[in-house]
C-alpha cells in the first residue's frame, strides 16, 4: 500500500497508471464516488499490485485465487475469513503470493516495488547480490513482510441493521466490540441496553465482545452517581452480581470501566473497587479493562484527571484505553481531533507509569465542521472523514496538511457565506498514528467510533499491523 496526495491536474487514471494499478483498484479502495471529481490535497491509498486486490462485482474467491496463482484457502488464512461466500465489493484482500516470474527488462528493484517488499530482503532470500542478473522465466521467493500483532478495539452507539452490517463487514479488523453502553443506578442495578443483534454480528467474525460500564444519567457523566457506588461495598457486590448476569447471558468476554468526572477524594476507592473486581471477573475467565482521561502527568489537576490512577490501574487491570482524541471537541475552537504532538506527551508518560503492552491508544474516526471566525458557546458539526473529502469537493477547497498535528484540514465557504474549517482524519494521519502505535510497542488501539465511513483507515490497518483475534 502506498499514499499519494492529489495534485493539481491530476486524474485517477493517470494516478493509477503511474503507480501500475487498475482504475478501478484505486476507486474501490478509496470508495470514491465519482472519479472524475480529485480534490487538490486529498489523500488516496493505492494498493500494492499483486500484494492487494479490492474485490469487485461477481468475484468468487477461487477466481480470484486462480487469478494471482495462489489458493482460495491461503487466501481465507491470509485475509482471517472463516466464510468464503463473504466476501464483499469494496473489501481489500491481502494476496499471499509467494513466488515471482521473471519476465524481460525486470530489475530487482521493479520486483521489490510490485510487491511492496523489501530490496535487500529480497535478494537476501533468494542468495543473489546486487548485482545479479535476472533471466526471464526465472523464480523468485516474495518474502513476507512481517506485520506486529496488536489488538483492536471498536466502540458503537448504533445496533440498527447498518451497525449490524457494518461489523459484519470490519469484523475482521476487529478484536473486541465495545458496545456503549451500559449504566448503573445507585441501588447497584443496570440499565438496559438492545444491543444483541450487533453482538451476534461481532460473534460472527470472530470478534469478543466487552461491556462498557460507565457512570453515565440522562444528563451525561456523573460523579455523584459514582461516589455513590465506590463509597458503598455492598452496592459494589450488587452491582458486579448484575454485571457478570448480563456478559453470561449475551456473550461478553470481558468489561470496561469507563467512569468519567469521578471526584479526586474517591481516587483509591475507586483502585479498591477494581481490585475487587478483578478478584471476582478473573475468577471466571472475564478480561477487565478501564478507559482512562488523556493525562501528561501524575499530578495533572481537573476533576476529568485527577481520579484516574495510572499506575494503579495499569498493575491492577487487563489493559488500559487511553482516551487520546477530542483535542478539538464539538464545543472548542477548531483543532485537531487528535494531533499527534499531543498524543505523543500522553503516551511518554503513559508508558513511565503502564507497561506498553497494557495501553490501547484511542483513535478518532471521525472530524469536525467549526463555524469561523469561531465564537464560545458554538458547536461543530460532526462529519466522517468520507464526507469531509465530499465537503471540500462541493465547496472548491484545497485541502492543506498540518505537519505537527499529522492531520489534513480545510476551509469553506457555505452558500449562504458562512466560512467553516474542518478538521478530520485521512489516510496519512491514520498513518502517523499506526507508526506510534509501532514505536511505542503498545498492546493496540481502540476506535471511537463506528458509524462514520473511512475505507482507507481499514487499507492502512491491515498494511501495517495483523489483527490478534481471541
Amino acid at each position: 500500500m502506498q499514499i499519494y496526495v492529489v495534485q493539481h491536474g491530476d486524474t485517477l487514471w493517470e494516478i493509477a497508471n503511474r503507480f501500475g494499478v487498475d482504475i478501478t483498484q484505486v476507486q474501490s479502495a478509496n470508495q470514491l464516488p465519482n472519479i472524475g471529481n480529485l480534490v487538490i490535497g486529498q489523500a488516496l491509498v493505492i494498493p500494492t499490485p499483486a500484494r492487494q486486490y479490492t474485490v469487485q462485482q461477481g468475484d468468487q474467491i477461487w477466481e480470484i485465487a486462480a487469478r494471482f496463482g495462489t489458493t482460495a484457502q491461503a487466501i481465507l488464512e491470509a485475509n482471517q475469513i472463516t466464510n468464503p461466500t463473504a466476501i464483499r465489493v469494496g473489501q481489500t484482500l491481502t494476496i499471499p503470493i509467494r513466488y515471482h516470474t521473471v519476465k524481460a527488462g525486470e530489475t530487482l528493484y521493479e520486483i521489490a516495488q510490485k510487491y511492496g517488499v523489501n530490496l535487500q530482503r529480497l535478494i537476501e532470500i533468494n542468495h543473489l547480490t546486487s548485482t545479479t542478473n535476472l533471466y526471464v522465466n526465472q523464480v523468485l521467493r516474495i518474502p513476507t513482510r512481517q506485520r506486529p500483532i496488536k489488538e483492536v478495539n471498536a466502540y458503537t452507539t448504533q445496533f440498527n441493521n447498518d451497525a449490524v452490517q457494518e461489523v459484519r463487514n470490519l469484523g475482521r479488523y476487529f478484536t473486541y466490540l465495545s458496545p456503549f453502553r451500559y449504566s448503573f443506578r445507585a441501588d447497584g442495578s443496570l440499565s438496559q441496553l438492545n444491543e444483541s443483534s450487533v453482538l451476534e454480528a461481532a460473534h460472527s467474525t470472530s470478534v469478543a465482545p466487552l461491556l462498557i460500564l460507565a457512570n453515565f444519567t440522562e444528563n451525561g457523566f456523573n460523579s455523584d452517581l459514582a461516589a455513590s457506588l465506590l463509597r458503598n461495598e455492598s452496592i459494589q457486590d450488587t452491582l458486579i452480581n448484575n454485571v457478570l448476569t448480563v456478559m453470561r447471558q449475551k456473550g461478553y468476554r470481558g468489561v470496561n470501566f469507563d467512569f468519567e468526572y469521578v471526584y479526586p477524594e474517591d481516587r483509591d476507592r475507586y483502585t479498591a473497587f477494581l481490585r475487587k473486581v478483578v478478584n471476582r471477573l478473573h475468577a471466571e475467565g472475564y478480561l477487565v479493562s478501564t478507559a482512562l482521561a488523556p493525562k501528561t502527568s501524575g499530578t495533572q489537576s481537573g476533576l476529568l484527571y485527577e481520579a484516574h490512577d495510572y499506575g494503579a490501574h495499569g498493575a491492577i487491570v487487563d489493559f488500559i484505553i487511553l482516551m487520546t482524541y477530542e483535542w478539538g471537541w464539538a464545543g472548542g475552537r477548531p483543532w485537531a481531533i487528535a494531533p499527534i504532538n499531543e498524543v505523543k506527551k500522553v503516551l511518554d508518560y503513559a508508558v513511565t507509569v503502564i507497561p506498553a503492552n497494557k495501553i490501547m491508544m484511542g483513535a478518532p474516526l471521525y472530524g469536525r465542521d467549526w463555524k469561523i471566525p469561531w465564537q464560545q458557546g458554538t458547536i461543530a458539526r460532526t462529519v466522517s472523514p468520507q464526507e469531509a473529502v465530499a465537503l471540500a469537493a462541493k465547496y472548491g477547497a484545497t485541502i492543506q496538511y498540518n505537519q505537527t498535528y499529522q492531520s489534513p484540514f480545510f476551509r469553506y465557504t457555505d452558500e449562504n457565506g458562512q466560512q467553516h474549517e474542518v478538521w478530520f482524519e485521512d489516510a496519512r494521519s491514520m498513518q502517523a498514528k499506526f507508526n506510534l502505535l509501532i514505536q511505542y510497542g503498545l498492546r493496540g488501539i481502540s476506535y471511537w467510533v463506528l458509524g462514520n465511513p473511512f475505507p482507507q483507515n481499514w487499507l492502512v490497518q491491515e498494511d501495517l499491523i495483523q489483527t490478534r483475534k481471541r
